[in-house]
């Protein structure tokens, strides 16, 4: 078989090479809607590699009033712990046939409203939104338009489809019981600006956990920079507490740099627990003891929930993962 270089292959020059039907081809190339013998699929693939033939993605959108794209809308994209949720969904979607059309929200509910606008204006097949703090609901209008939304990590007040979270609840209090086993009992909490979404739930349970101790409450934006000038600044008025539970894995790998420029040493000195559990947690200096929040389940759900209908099932458990910031010394 060769490459025609007149013209772009069509489903009936891969037909032809494979040695089968157009409709064989279009089954195959679809997913279905009737199966294919594994043999004729696979000899179906190979003329279609060699021939380099692509989809006409447009054409199948007018057949079938489908595009085959998915809106994701993200929170914030430069925060790690929203990166690699997304690499979940777009993963998952990819399984799914279905090519993930991705937008910025930048913590601004405005901009997220937007880009939810946009979306639906390209007629795309579904919407995920990984909110984090506040906002309207914008998948009203998505309703409005036919057309499945879910939200991801957070969702708004009264917001009218579901969401897929993590058990941020039992997170907090394994870390609670954790620091606890090491001989702490004024554990403070480092949360955001306010107390919106998962962050806000997070605060409650250690509050909960915590209220019978003078453990502070901690407060700064979710970035580096922020946690570091806080840490600076606590260590230098003799206000640090000696354990620490922190809301994102952005905020203690600051309360890290403000401790090592301080030169308060950890463990030894602040005993750290983070509620993310990002790639980034198991390479910082010493590695962050962290919940590591069930990314891959969370993404795989909500796809389930968006595309079959699934049912929303239980808030997913984020293990405790022991490293060094909590004195332990890991195997």
């Amino acid at each position: 078989m060769t490459k025609r270089a007149d013209k772009a292959p069509t489903l009936t020059d891969v037909a032809r090479a494979a040695g089968t039907s157009t409709a064989v081809v279009s089954y195959v190339m679809n997913n279905g809607p009737r199966p294919v013998a594994a043999k004729t699929r696979q000899r179906v693939l190979a003329a279609a590699a060699e021939l380099d033939y692509r989809p006409n993605r447009i054409a199948r959108a007018l057949r079938s009033r489908t595009t085959g794209v998915v809106g994701l809308i993200l929170a914030d994209a430069s925060n790690p712990y929203f990166g690699a949720l997304a690499r979940h969904i777009e993963q998952t979607l990819d399984q799914h046939g279905k090519l993930t059309m991705t937008g910025n929200a930048g913590y601004s509910p405005e901009r997220q409203q937007h880009l939810a606008d946009k979306f639906l204006a390209a007629q795309v097949d579904g919407l995920i939104i990984v909110s984090a703090d506040g906002g309207a609901d914008v998948t009203t209008q998505a309703q409005r338009a036919g057309v499945p939304a879910v939200y991801v990590h957070n969702q708004p007040e009264g917001g009218q489809v579901p969401a897929v979270t993590a058990d941020n609840a039992a997170a907090v209090q394994q870390a609670v019981t954790h620091l606890r086993s090491h001989g702490h009992t004024r554990i403070a909490f480092l949360a955001g600006p306010h107390d919106a979404g998962p962050v806000g739930r997070r605060r409650a349970t250690w509050e909960a956990a915590l209220a019978s101790t003078d453990a502070p409450l901690l407060r700064c934006e979710y970035a580096r920079a922020a946690a570091a000038a806080l840490t600076g600044r606590l260590i230098s008025e003799g206000a640090m507490p000696p354990a620490l539970i922190t809301a994102t894995d952005e905020q203690a790998i600051g309360v890290l740099a403000g401790a090592r420029a301080s030169r308060l040493p950890v463990p030894d000195r602040l005993a750290i627990i983070s509620l993310d559990g990002t790639p980034d947690s198991a390479y910082t200096a010493p590695s962050l003891t962290a919940t590591e929040q069930p990314l891959r389940t969370m993404a795989q759900q909500a796809v389930a929930l968006l595309l079959d209908g699934s049912s929303l099932r239980p808030s997913a458990h984020a293990p405790l993962i022991l490293r060094q910031s909590c004195g332990c010394t890991p195997t």
